[in-house]
């Protein structure tokens, strides 16, 4: 039975604004990918910008995602074309661009994700194209139908003009990145007040235009709080967040040594 994979689905479900929760990616392994995939995770978003991964770490990482049926997303710490063309060809679900403060920036990124009516150089010899089973005109329809092209605001530049670049055709989504913007205006924490009063009209500016918003959170009342907001898709901590939190707890549980005698 050819059943079509879940990855494939995940930009209509994004912008349906079905619920998909996910996780970010430090690690340079395939594991904690494999892991989140069997877990039921619906995407997971491969640090390229603040994390260590060259291009042959992110094509490793994207084959397990896509053998592990889940969506992987790519940080671009460049969003350059080529860049942008590098991660695609080796068969990432998407992209999240960094720092979009306008217009013309968001249209850089939207070209650089889509064949038609973009700048996306062809090749369909790679992984996205199947290595060349999918012909010229099936490699371009699907990966321009499944290519998730998602615009990062998270600068205080970006504030005023939020709702032009929402108005970019071939930008899927917002992921409004309040650690930036916390930290660009002092405020103590990502869900302080000050930091609210600046999320809100960006979450304003995204219900008008119909754009999906995608927040980190760092707990379920968060989440919570965002998605009335108008929040859909969730990212909660990341593998080394997993791992860490998991680890502490284990250390707690067993200090003092269990058994230990005075």
């Amino acid at each position: 039975m050819n059943t079509k994979p879940v990855y494939t689905d995940f930009r209509r479900r994004l912008q349906a604004r079905e619920y998909v929760l996910g996780t970010f990616l430090k690690i340079p392994t395939t594991h904690a990918t494999e892991i989140l995939g069997m877990l039921g995770f619906d995407f997971v978003i491969i640090d390229q910008e603040h994390a260590p991964f060259e291009r042959g770490a992110i094509d490793v990482m994207v084959l397990a995602a896509r053998a592990s049926n889940i969506a992987g997303i790519v940080r671009v710490g460049d969003p350059s074309e080529a860049n942008i063309l590098s991660v695609l060809d080796c068969g990432a679900t998407g992209i999240m661009a960094p720092h979009v403060d306008s217009a013309e920036k968001a249209h850089e990124i939207a070209a650089a994700c889509r064949y038609r009516g973009g700048k996306r150089g062809f090749a369909n010899t790679t992984r996205a194209g199947r290595f060349g089973e999918l012909s010229f005109a099936d490699h371009m329809a699907a990966q321009d139908a499944q290519v998730t092209c998602i615009a990062m605001i998270e600068d205080l530049a970006a504030l005023d003009q939020v709702e032009t670049i929402a108005a970019v055709p071939g930008i899927d989504a917002f992921f409004i990145g309040r650690g930036d913007l916390t930290a660009a205006i002092g405020a103590p924490s990502m869900t302080s007040a000050e930091t609210h009063r600046i999320v809100e009209p960006i979450m304003l500016a995204a219900r008008k235009a119909g754009m999906p918003v995608i927040m980190l959170c760092p707990d379920r009342n968060d989440a919570i709080a965002m998605a009335k907001l108008g929040a859909s898709a969730f990212v909660v901590s990341s593998d080394h967040g997993f791992l860490k939190q998991a680890a502490k707890q284990a250390l707690s549980e067993f200090k003092p040594p269990i058994g230990a005698t005075s």
